[in-house]
């Protein structure tokens, strides 16, 4: 038995629990749990970059402050497409229609990968100009700019592994990815700081090293991500005589992708025009920013875990014509979070300066983000709400819908509040304006839920069948 067989055993994985059969706890639970261990090495490369670069001089830290955001946004606009084939392959896998879910990934596949070598050409001739338009400083922006070029040429590595992951979601193994990630995560720490302070052989590349540690490793995790897919033994498998570019096709990825590269875009683009607000005060407080926001990203983790959980539920058990087990799952989903993330807030508010202590040893710095913590962590729970029900829309094809709801938070709620505040309170009021945003987001997400028009959504039958969008909603 292969190591990755002996770790896999330690897990139930798809065949031992039917996520459109029984009750609703237990598969939901084995479905997002390693979703919530891989989410954590995603952000672990982010917090390594963090970690080391603080370490190495606070220009950096306010250097990757202003790149992560940009990183965000290339890949939220590539996004949809991974969004569309897990959509898709688990409307297929719930139909017990294996042919059509393969199809559906081969296409995601060469799709994808060919959007990302588009975004990584336009990101690397774009960088330095995106950058300044965020408000780097002189002093910071050519720090920005080195890291985001080496990211750029590598995001094709970097988004081939994110469909590598959302395609065995879609089919329902969660834990094979998680497996991938762990090595490609241990790997990215291990090189950090040999290639950031020229340890050993290797030159001291500073900011540079720490963007060729995270390419070098995405890539060695999509070589074997490819590997696994191709051989088709622990999930859904992919076929190098289907990824011929099919634009018939193409037009079914897109129906449910472009919404969701919106709702990613928007996303990202609230985290840039934020960027710009910040921007406003002084470099400790972009830093102090920068690690609050790493540390934010972390604790709503579990919440996004859980909605891709709902969302491969919503698309297997819609592809099944069981919507009523589809809103069971998002309902169970939103209350279990909202307790559980409050907890957490709990843990980040009484915490908030020795967390922030971590990563910096600049007093200004813990102090700046030790007050993000204590400003947003009370509003943690509504992150779990909202996250729930917008995962049970895109699982049934109303990506739009999704779109809609995170578009109205960030870019109607949260950006013109952080705007005022910022006015009237200093940083302080750029904090408020997630507490506000997150409260409101909930309400928002719930309403729209409870309406019930996603249940029109039609399964996926056969490779012209059409999957509903939100566009008439």
């Amino acid at each position: 038995m292969s190591v990755l067989d002996r770790l896999g055993s330690l897990f139930k994985g798809r065949d031992e629990v039917d996520l459109t059969e029984g009750g609703i706890a237990k598969p939901l639970f084995y479905l997002s749990l390693p979703i919530v261990v891989t989410n954590l090495l995603q952000t672990a490369y982010n917090l390594a970059d963090t970690f080391w670069l603080g370490q190495y001089g606070t220009e950096e830290l306010a250097a990757i402050s202003f790149a992560f955001p940009m990183v965000f946004l290339l890949i939220a606009l590539g996004m949809g497409l991974s969004v569309a084939g897990s959509v898709l392959v688990a409307q297929h896998t719930g139909a017990d229609e294996e042919e059509q879910a393969e199809y559906a990934a081969s296409q995601t596949v060469a799709f994808s990968l060919l959007a990302a070598l588009i975004l990584g050409g336009i990101g690397f001739l774009s960088v330095d100009r995106f950058l300044g338009l965020l408000g780097a400083s002189p002093d910071v922006l050519p720090l920005a700019t080195d890291y985001m070029r080496v990211i750029s040429l590598g995001l094709v590595f970097m988004f081939g592994f994110f469909v590598f992951v959302s395609l065995m979601r879609g089919y329902g193994d969660t834990i094979t990815p998680m497996l991938v990630m762990f090595g490609s995560v241990a790997l990215n720490i291990a090189l950090d700081p040999f290639l950031i302070f020229g340890w050993w052989v290797f030159p001291e590349l500073g900011i540079q090293g720490a963007a060729i540690a995270t390419v070098f490793s995405r890539a060695l995790a999509l070589i074997v991500g490819l590997y696994i897919m191709f051989d088709g033994s622990r999930g859904v498998q992919i076929h190098l005589s289907e990824m011929k570019p099919d634009f018939p096709y193409a037009k079914k990825l897109l129906a449910i992708g472009v919404p969701a590269s919106i709702e990613g875009t928007g996303r990202a683009l609230s985290v840039n025009l934020l960027l710009i607000i910040v921007g406003l005060f002084p470099t400790t407080v972009v830093a102090g920013y920068g690690i609050g926001v790493r540390v934010f990203s972390v604790i709503f983790l579990p919440a996004i875990a859980v909605a891709r959980g709902v969302e491969t539920m919503t698309g297997q058990n819609i592809g099944a014509n069981k919507p009523d087990r589809a809103e069971g799952a998002a309902d169970f989903a939103a209350k279990v979070m909202f307790v559980v993330l409050s907890l957490l807030g709990v843990v980040a508010f009484v915490a908030a300066r020795p967390i922030t202590a971590l990563f910096t040893t600049d007093p200004e710095v813990v102090e700046v983000g030790a007050s993000f913590l204590r400003w947003v962590a009370p509003t943690f729970g509504f992150i779990g709400i909202m996250r729930a029900y917008t995962g049970s829309f895109r699982g049934a094809g109303k990506t739009m819908v999704a779109a809609v709801v995170a578009i109205t938070m960030l870019g109607l709620i949260r950006l013109p509040v952080a705007w005022v505040g910022a006015q009237q309170l200093g940083s302080n009021g750029v904090w408020l304006a997630f507490s506000v945003s997150n409260v409101a987001g909930a309400l928002i997400a719930v309403a729209w839920y409870k309406r019930g028009t996603w249940r029109d959504a039609d399964a996926t039958r056969g490779p012209g069948a059409d999957v509903g969008t939100a566009a008439d909603d």
